[in-house]
């Protein structure tokens, strides 16, 4: 099983990919620098397989890249950050 994790700037979401299925998205509203992660989805079929966490550690990684900040509404990506805190140094606090 091979995972792809893309954004698609045009539904402002990162889209993750399982064997080209489009298997989950992670959604965002951009706010100036800062993308605000409001919501996360995975299709029923990929549930308990790994895909949510490889979708939201794909996405800290290319945002962490680009050298862009987040703000987390979403529960799944904040939980996410907090079993791994390495990724904290992405999160701006909420105002």
């Amino acid at each position: 099983m091979s995972f792809l994790v893309e954004e698609n700037p045009a539904k402002h979401r990162f889209e993750i990919l399982v064997d080209d299925a489009l298997a989950g998205f992670t959604a965002y509203v951009p706010r100036g620098e800062v993308l605000v992660f409001t919501h996360t989805e995975v299709d029923d079929r990929f549930q308990n397989m790994g895909v949510g966490s490889a979708l939201i550690r794909g996405t800290l990684d290319q945002i962490r890249e680009r050298g862009d900040r987040i703000a987390v509404q979403c529960p799944f990506m904040r939980a996410f950050i907090e079993r791994h805190p390495d990724y904290a140094d992405l999160v701006i606090p909420e105002p």
